[in-house]
């Protein structure tokens, strides 16, 4: 699981890298700031949810499990 979560995350880069490359071509300025927030953040969670999935799924299950229980 943590190997998706590394290719998911060499992706975004070299997706980042390749819009980087085609504004600094046109020469419009740099990638607002908002686009690189959005990708960091999209792969923090890809790698988080690879290397953690067993326990943010066993995490959600209790909570949801104490919903319904009552407690």
């Amino acid at each position: 699981m943590l190997q998706v979560g590394i290719k998911m995350l060499a992706a975004l880069e070299n997706a980042s890298e390749s819009l980087l490359r085609r504004v600094r071509d046109d020469e419009r300025g740099d990638v607002p700031g908002w686009v690189m927030v959005t990708l960091m953040t999209a792969g923090i969670v890809v790698v988080l949810w690879a290397v953690a999935e067993e326990a943010i799924v066993g995490m959600f299950q209790r909570a949801m499990d104490s919903v319904v229980k009552g407690g």
